[in-house]
């Protein structure tokens, strides 16, 4: 009868705690990952002994939810709880008056809700576990708070389980040195969820940032001044294609073609026209960039994906190669019709026309096109928040400029008739 409660047995790996003297340990998961009971087993390998009445690593912890009922409903008494976690000979009581539960060995764990971080301004701890932290109405106030409090022992420790949310706590948290973090999406407890619940939110939310936040386990953020968000990509996603007037594809090359090199920028993207000349709409169709590539490499997936799609041309950028990328095109296929650009103002003035577009829904995304969006939530008004180049975001910029903005600032297409 013990082998159930030996969690160290079949644990998954990220339901077990990193070695190393860390402060906050952040178990990140996708919705039905694990987490509950990653940080029930932990609270009972804090206060359990070798026996049911020997003293444990720590005497008193603290168990922080969104509300009081979250903590006693989720924590304490939940299918993965504490109470269900624990064997018979060493499960905790439950005083409901006094919120809190008290081991066979003496060890105490008080309640808290993160709508009431004064509450924690006073008592002591060696241990708390923190649930749900990305959710807390008071998340900064209560996590400070709870620092202050944890100051019994020799090296008190937290251990947080949540979803990932840009939330500001969650994210100050993670970029302490004193934390680790482990990650899993949902799929990683698949064993013991329904297989009709994997296969109904996987198909519902495919593609969708939701999906990455909520089973990924991914924590999404959308910087300051951000020319595109998340929630605006989400509302953008439209798997239905169909027929286009017009379908280009977008090539922005890399400067070299050596293994440190940026991305060579394609993406695809067609346009519809609905009815007037003002009523069309705008599918970005695939992104088909290709990384660390010669220049042969990725002329070679140009000019396939220009056939897959039965394209009208290829947008190339030539500020950096000039009539080389044109030329490395042509050695490829010779027939393919071409038109070079140029960059002659900066990324985020080309940029801001485009995104304007999204905004006024004009454009849609088929799913799947994770890394373009991502390059797109790091672009600002200050510019390019993140590392390398914004490659796949400017052959996004070069094909929607070539299909509707016409170089002039303005929603124009020019459209051909089939």
């Amino acid at each position: 009868m013990a082998l159930p409660f030996l969690f160290e047995f079949w644990a998954h790996p990220h339901q077990l705690p990193p070695e190393g003297a860390w402060r906050s340990w952040v178990v990140l998961g996708g919705r039905g990952a694990g987490k509950t009971r990653a940080g029930a087993e932990w609270v009972r390998s804090m206060v359990e002994g070798a026996r049911p009445r020997d003293p444990g690593r720590a005497k008193r912890l603290a168990l922080v939810g969104e509300t009081y009922d979250q903590v006693r409903d989720v924590m304490i008494f939940g299918d993965s709880g504490i109470l269900q976690s624990s064997p018979p000979d060493r499960r905790p009581h439950w005083e409901a008056s006094k919120r809190r539960l008290i081991w066979p060995n003496g060890a105490v764990a008080h309640t808290f809700s993160a709508n009431d971080p004064e509450a924690l301004r006073g008592p002591q701890f060696d241990g708390a576990w923190a649930d749900e932290l990305a959710k807390w109405p008071k998340g900064e106030d209560t996590w400070d708070m709870l620092q202050f409090a944890l100051r019994l022992g020799e090296h008190p420790q937290a251990c947080v389980t949540t979803t990932p949310r840009n939330a500001e706590a969650l994210k100050t948290l993670l970029e302490s040195p004193s934390t680790v973090v482990t990650r899993a999406p949902t799929e990683a407890n698949r064993a013991h969820l329904a297989a009709s619940f994997l296969e109904e939110v996987r198909a519902r939310y495919k593609g969708s940032a939701l999906a990455r936040q909520e089973l990924d386990g991914e924590l999404l953020t959308d910087i300051e001044g951000a020319l595109w968000t998340h929630a605006l990509l989400d509302e953008c996603r439209d798997a239905n294609t169909g027929d286009f007037d017009r379908v280009v594809v977008a090539v922005d090359p890399p400067v070299s073609g050596h293994a440190g090199s940026d991305e060579c920028g394609i993406v695809v993207a067609g346009v519809r026209m609905t009815g007037e000349v003002q009523d069309w709409q705008v599918h970005v169709l695939e992104d088909a960039s290709i990384g660390a590539a010669s220049p042969r490499t990725w002329a070679e997936r140009a000019v396939e994906v220009y056939h897959r799609f039965q394209a009208d041309r290829i947008v190339a950028e030539v500020n950096q190669g000039g009539a080389l990328v044109e030329a490395v095109v042509r050695q490829v296929d010779g027939a393919v019709p071409m038109k070079s650009v140029h960059a002659s103002r900066g990324k985020v003035a080309r940029a801001e026309p485009v995104a304007a577009l999204y905004e006024q829904g004009r454009v849609k995304h088929v799913p799947g096109l994770h890394k373009l969006e991502e390059q797109m939530c790091r672009m600002s008004l200050k510019g390019y928040e993140g590392k390398k180049s914004p490659d796949r975001v400017d052959a996004l910029v070069w094909a929607l400029t070539e299909l509707v903005l016409d170089g002039q600032g303005g929603a124009k297409p020019a459209v051909r008739t089939l």
